[in-house]
């Protein structure tokens, strides 16, 4: 509750600390978590309780999408339902969801003793997805779209295998900063388990490589269908 009421209050945000948490979830994603150690020993809890990550997260969706809008060459209302579906559905529908599993998982099967003192909070589940999604969002929908009308949509090896190879490196990243989300927590065990999609993941490009599956295409047509 005093995280959604703080939405309402822009001068209370630190816009400025959540660009470095940004920059840094590239850089260095383990000091992103390193400053969540801070957080639960200055304010005991490891969830954001400022929403200004939130906040410039919705400004890259509004903005990528955009110019995914664009690229595309959709209209104005198309724009807007792809906009609309992007942050409803992609973000937050699909963060809720995945947010959630990895709650009851994590909680379920990975914390060392069971004890109201240590448990993972759902707000820092979710802050993990979002923290994972970044990078995501910037590699599939802003430094993609410069390749897509040129490179990846054209019907030839290159095309497949640069916007295939994209989303390897996005969806890996995604892994990877969960990955570091969950083992910075001390109370966890065997948070090794969520580097095992890593190995589902090359199977699947190696597979769309060598049959000429193009991920970014049927991206496209989707969205195109969505808008209609």
């Amino acid at each position: 509750y005093k995280y959604l009421r703080r939405l309402l209050h822009l001068r209370q945000m630190d816009f400025e600390f959540a660009l470095w948490q940004m920059l840094y979830l590239f850089a260095s994603p383990q000091r992103v978590y390193r400053n969540f150690h801070y957080r639960k020993q200055t304010k005991d809890q490891w969830a954001r309780d400022d929403p200004a990550f939130l906040v410039l997260l919705s400004v890259w969706l509004c903005v990528s999408t955009v110019g995914f809008g664009f690229v595309l060459d959709m209209g104005f209302f198309e724009t807007i339902k792809l906009l609309l579906w992007v942050v409803f559905i992609d973000c937050v529908g699909v963060g809720l969801l995945i947010a959630t599993l990895m709650w009851f998982i994590s909680n379920k099967y990975l914390v060392k003793q069971q004890n109201r003192d240590y448990d993972v909070e759902w707000g820092y589940a979710f802050d993990v997805h979002l923290n994972a999604f970044y990078p995501l969002l910037v590699i599939l929908h802003f430094i993609q779209l410069f390749f897509i009308n040129y490179v990846i949509i054209s019907d030839s090896v290159i095309g497949y295998f640069v916007g295939n190879t994209l989303w390897l490196i996005a969806i890996g990243y995604y892994i990877y900063v969960t990955f570091l989300g969950y083992s910075a927590l001390p109370f966890l065990k065997n948070t090794a388990i969520l580097l095992y999609p890593f190995a589902l993941l090359i199977m699947l490009y190696l597979i769309s490589v060598a049959c000429g599956w193009n991920f970014t295409k049927m991206l496209c047509s989707f969205y195109k269908y969505r808008v209609k």
